[in-house]
């Protein structure tokens, strides 16, 4: 898969994956390969819908011999790539994951890891034993910003951190989309929210507290607004034929058809149709017969749309998250630190003899303003 240099490390052979799971997240790993086929190639994909699994075939050149239904099938063959891309959903990570390790493949999971703590420890003690790397999609981690945070922390500018508040706000037409109509919905079905979302959140807490043991935890959280009390009255069971749908702001031919019309079948347009690619046609079909037509105040949803997480750590820190679905921005998380002391004079831009002349310049150009005349800075005998 590569070799060292004196540089490092250096690619001398692109890295042999297989997916399994070819739906959204699927995909959207794969595309890697279409970006930098020098560094890897999807040589195979396991999937039991055959427009997805087809989809990823073409797009990538799969040869037919690779293609399945069934990811049981792969491992009964002898190794034949590098790594494997495990999608599939959240409650059938462990068993492909395992098997795959066993099998002598680097895993990457998407996440959640898995929907108990026993399946994720059981997925770590087989990578280990098998001597394999599993990453866990945790994309955060690579965020330059992210990255930053954590290089500032350790290096000691605010001293110790003592209080991290953290905002995940979830976006209104995004939380209806995935977590009361679509897969995430239901939590005996796929996972509760905070572990299906916002693991995301909790794993970074974790990371910038840099090793320190979280000692105590309280959380509180409920469904909040999606549920049959809430139905405006005259609203039908489905959008596309509800008489208040015009005024809604969760209405499904808003957020799905609205869209594709004007010629946008990406997120979220593209998961609705599970056979064909989005067009009007297909997506008035989805939006008719399918989940995501529902009215959001008739679904079987279980899991929290809001959900406050406090924690201890060794040392006394603390650190409160936030998750709501009522926000009009998507993901744009926001995170304050608190730290012990910021006692480096250079990291402040504007010092306080220059902000002083700044400030002096606005009172001067006032001072012109209310007296019409050419003021000279400076020049106080004109006062």
């Amino acid at each position: 898969m590569g070799q060292n240099s004196s540089q490092g490390v250096s690619m001398t052979s692109s890295v042999r994956v297989i997916v399994v799971g070819a739906g959204s997240r699927g995909e959207i790993y794969s595309k890697f390969a279409s970006i930098h086929p020098e560094r890897m190639k999807v040589v195979a994909v396991a999937d039991p819908r055959k427009f997805a699994r087809t989809k990823l075939q073409q797009q990538h050149k799969i040869v037919d011999e690779n293609i399945f239904e069934d990811w049981h099938s792969i491992v009964e063959r002898e190794k034949f790539a590098d790594a494997v891309l495990i999608c599939t959903p959240d409650r059938l990570h462990k068993e492909p994951a395992v098997a795959f390790a066993k099998k002598g493949y680097h895993v990457l999971l998407e996440k959640p890891m898995a929907t108990t703590a026993e399946d994720c420890t059981a997925m770590v003690e087989a990578c280990m034993q098998s001597g394999v790397m599993l990453s866990v999609g945790h994309v955060l981690r690579y965020d330059p910003v992210i990255h930053k945070i954590k290089e500032l922390i350790d290096a000691g500018v605010i001293g110790d951190v003592i209080h991290i508040q953290h905002l995940a706000p979830v976006g209104f037409y995004h939380f209806a989309h995935s977590f009361v109509r679509g897969n995430w919905r239901n939590e005996a079905e796929s996972s509760f929210a905070l572990l299906a979302k916002s693991c995301h959140d909790i794993d970074l807490i974790h990371h910038w507290a840099g090793g320190r043991r979280c000692v105590k935890m309280s959380s509180f959280g409920s469904v909040s607004h999606f549920h049959k009390d809430n139905k405006p009255t005259g609203a039908a069971d489905r959008c596309l034929d509800c008489s208040v749908e015009a005024v809604c702001p969760y209405s499904a031919r808003k957020i799905y058809l609205d869209r594709v019309k004007q010629g946008h079948t990406g997120w979220p347009v593209s998961v609705i149709c599970s056979s064909s690619f989005p067009d009007i046609e297909s997506v008035t079909e989805a939006l008719r017969t399918g989940p995501y037509g529902r009215c959001v105040y008739e679904c079987d949803n279980d899991v929290c749309s809001n959900q406050v997480v406090n924690m201890e750590f060794e040392g006394g820190l603390t650190a409160a998250f936030s998750m709501v679905a009522f926000s009009e921005e998507i993901c744009k998380r926001k995170t304050t630190m608190y730290g012990s002391k910021n006692n480096n004079p250079s990291l402040i831009r504007s010092g306080p003899e220059e902000t002083l002349l700044s400030h002096l310049l606005v009172f001067e150009a006032e001072r012109s303003r209310l007296e019409s005349r050419v003021v000279y800075c400076g020049d106080t005998s004109q006062s």
